[in-house]
């Protein structure tokens, strides 16, 4: 069975919320595509609840975008206390962190229902389990607590 790099990494040791390289894959082109593990919640402290994070979900996958070029998806972990981000090229940690604070400071400051995309039962799976309230708390909790550069010191925060 193939290595996960995600369970070998200790949870136990990590110091949420931070943004982390994961790692930087190359196509048979040489394009890169780097993988982020984008930690919002301190594993096995705590979990966003799923409404909140699903909210969280649709309105950065947008927002984001806006702020970090070459995003391909973020996807919320299953155990709910952050996401994947995957996206062309190498961009810097620092510049993620940026992209990502921008996206939760709308999400916390000035985000509608309105704004929200893909929650009719058209676009999106579970389109009832949505908490726009609970999305502006956690992202205002998030950038409350400061998002470090390192997975393991508050750096930059």
């Amino acid at each position: 069975m193939a290595e996960v790099e995600s369970f070998t990494l200790d949870h136990t040791a990590v110091k949420a919320p931070y943004v982390r390289l994961i790692s930087v894959e190359r196509g048979p082109r040489g394009d890169a595509i780097s993988n982020f593990d984008v930690r919002f919640v301190q594993p096995n402290e705590g979990e966003i609840p799923t409404a909140g994070l699903h909210t969280i979900e649709h309105l950065i996958a947008a927002q984001l975008r806006d702020h970090l070029d070459g995003v391909i998806d973020i996807s919320p972990f299953g155990c709910r206390t952050g996401f994947h981000l995957i996206v062309w090229g190498e961009p810097a940690v620092v510049d993620v962190v940026a992209g990502i604070r921008e996206s939760l400071r709308f999400i916390a400051e000035q985000a509608e229902w309105a704004d929200v995309p893909g929650v009719s039962a058209v676009e999106c799976g579970n389109y009832r389990d949505h908490s726009l309230h609970s999305a502006r708390e956690w992202s205002k909790a998030i950038l409350d607590a400061g998002i470090s550069l390192d997975a393991f010191e508050r750096v930059g925060v």
